[in-house]
């Protein structure tokens, strides 16, 4: 079989289907796992899939949230580079809001031991990152708790952001784009982010570049709302400059 067929193919299993893996891929074409990823690496750059941890999904498919695992796993090198680029970003003493994300829980984890901040999240898994550090006051965030990113949302949520004012933000997204803005999958969460966004005077998006141009079913606001995006090298500098056109600083590490 020529690539273009097998391509074929594996676009018809990922319609049908919702998402494909690459082992399995690999093991249906006998062919090596490394050939598969080369073909959803055409796949993806054609517009056709969106490669995600372990395999892919079809392109369009904005309800699709991956679980935490696999988040956790995905541009790993990347989001260490993003997550060590925003320890500058922190106040030498003040409040910090951290949103629940896993670049940004990569973040808490690399919290020196001398900081001594304000820690305010709605995320466990940051919260949990940071429960033993001996400088930070930590402040958890209440309320009903998503299974599937481990984020407080609702009522509580909302209400506890709206008695808040922090120095900064660092946010997350599932995707960003100067004409789509800031999106995520679930209606609930980005409310809470939106919350997050109106309790900092200042706000840092990290995110790593293969969300540029994702686009998902709701919206928590623009990029107007950021002051810095702290990506990777990914992102292509015409489109770095696009964002910076619109008034919000880029760094690429």
């Amino acid at each position: 079989m020529y690539a273009p067929e097998r391509q074929q193919e594996i676009l018809r299993l990922a319609r049908d289907g919702g998402r494909v893996d690459v082992l399995s891929l690999a093991e249906e074409f006998q062919v090596t796992a490394e050939t598969i990823r080369r073909d959803l690496k055409a796949l993806d750059r054609a517009g056709l899939v969106r490669r995600v941890h372990g395999g892919a999904i079809p392109a369009g498919r904005l309800d699709f949230e991956p679980d935490l695992a696999e988040r956790e796993g995905t541009a790993a090198d990347e989001k260490d580079r993003i997550a060590r680029a925003a320890l500058a970003e922190l106040p030498a003493e003040g409040s910090v809001i951290l949103d629940a994300g896993s670049t940004v829980a990569r973040l808490a984890a690399a919290l020196p031991l001398e900081s001594t901040l304000t820690v305010v999240t709605h995320g466990l898994p940051t919260a949990a990152r940071l429960a033993d550090h001996p400088g930070i006051q930590l402040h958890l965030i209440g309320g009903r708790v998503r299974r599937r990113t481990r984020a407080a949302v609702d009522a509580w949520a909302l209400g506890a952001y709206g008695e808040i004012s922090a120095d900064v933000l660092f946010l997350a997204a599932n995707g960003f784009s100067a004409d789509a803005g800031l999106t995520t999958p679930d209606l609930a969460e980005a409310a809470v982010k939106r919350a997050a966004v109106a309790a900092a005077r200042r706000v840092v998006l990290l995110a790593d570049s293969a969300k540029h141009g994702q686009r998902h079913f709701a919206r928590f606001g623009g990029l107007g709302d950021v002051d810095l995006l702290i990506t990777d090298t990914g992102l292509a500098p015409a489109d770095a400059a696009a964002i910076e056109s619109g008034g919000t600083e880029v760094v690429r590490v």
